[in-house]
C-alpha cells in the first residue's frame, strides 16, 4: 500500500495549550485540553533532585534506554528513583509551589530494565495539576533533596507555598 493517499483528516490528539490560548473565547473542540505549562517534572535519584523536562514524555535521563515492565520482580537489582510532579500556582501575591506528587520507579541501568506503573504516573500528574500534595512515600533524604531544589530554584515561591507543602517536606 505504498500508493495510499492521505485522507486529509488530522488524527485526534491530546492538546496541550499555552497560557496565551487559555483566555481564548473559543470553547468548542479542545476546550477540555490540559495546560501543562505550570507543571515541572523532577527526578530524585540517589538523594539528588534535578529538574528533567524529558520526564514529561517518559524520557528523563534515567529512563532513556530502559525497557520498563509492570512487574517489579523483573528488576531485582534496581535502585529506587522518584519522579515528582510540581505544579506552580499564580496568585495576586506572586507564584508559589501549589501541588506536588511523587511516583516511584525502580531502575537497573546496567541491565537496562525498569519498573513503573504508567497509570500511577499519569494519575499523580493529574493530582499535581489539581494542586494536591502527595509526598508521604518519599524518605527523609529524598524529601530534603526536593526541598533543597525547590528553595534554591525560587525561594520566594517556596516562602509563599502552603504550610501543607512545607510540612510534607520536613524530614
Amino acid at each position: 500500500m505504498d500508493n495510499a493517499k492521505p485522507t486529509g483528516k488530522k488524527p485526534i490528539a491530546l492538546n496541550i495549550i499555552s497560557s496565551s490560548e487559555k483566555s481564548s473565547k473559543h470553547k468548542g473542540f479542545g476546550a477540555g485540553s490540559i495546560d501543562l505549562n505550570s507543571v515541572s517534572p523532577i527526578i530524585i535519584d540517589g538523594g539528588e533532585a534535578k529538574i528533567d523536562v524529558g520526564a514529561m514524555h517518559a524520557k528523563s535521563k534515567v529512563e532513556r534506554g530502559i525497557k520498563f515492565s509492570a512487574n517489579k520482580e523483573d528488576v531485582p537489582n534496581g535502585r529506587q528513583v522518584w519522579l515528582v510532579w510540581v505544579a506552580v500556582d499564580r496568585t495576586p501575591e506572586g507564584q508559589l509551589y501549589g501541588g506536588a506528587t511523587a511516583c516511584e520507579m525502580w531502575i537497573d541501568t546496567e541491565a537496562k530494565r525498569g519498573w513503573k506503573i504508567l497509570a500511577d504516573h499519569v494519575n499523580k500528574l493529574d493530582y499535581a495539576i489539581k494542586r494536591r500534595v502527595m509526598l508521604s512515600e518519599l524518605g527523609p533524604v529524598d524529601k530534603q533533596a526536593l526541598r533543597t531544589l525547590l528553595v534554591s530554584h525560587n525561594e520566594e515561591w517556596w516562602n509563599r507555598s502552603s504550610d501543607e507543602m512545607k510540612s510534607a517536606l520536613e524530614s
